[in-house]
């Protein structure tokens, strides 16, 4: 099996290092993108996350189910992992919004 390997800078990266190196940056400014926000923009912050978590979890169920039809079982781990982790993410976003939006509501006397 022969791999193809990337051409940076004249010489020859490994396509599993490059994405790894790209996926550890990805990290690094995620979180302090995250960590830098203001209070006051969390909330919006958090429906864009909800919104792009729905796309990932389609892309995640798409991998389950290509695993499901014969392909690889990594596939279907990976797919059932980010699934679960999205679905965390979005539902624990309903619950932040629903609690921000209660505190906007008038108290009954």
């Amino acid at each position: 099996m022969t791999f193809a390997l990337i051409m940076a800078g004249g010489a020859a990266v490994s396509p599993i290092v490059f994405q790894l190196t790209i996926f550890v940056l990805a990290i690094f400014v995620g979180y302090y993108v995250v960590w830098s926000v203001t209070p006051a923009l969390h909330t919006p912050l958090m429906a864009v996350t909800n919104a792009i978590s729905s796309v990932i979890i389609v892309g995640a169920l798409i991998a389950v189910a290509a695993g499901a039809q014969g392909g690889s079982p990594v596939s279907t781990w990976t797919g059932a992992i980010a699934v679960a982790l999205c679905a965390v993410n979005i539902f624990g976003g309903f619950l932040v919004t629903q609690r921000m939006l209660a505190m906007y509501k008038k108290k009954a006397k």
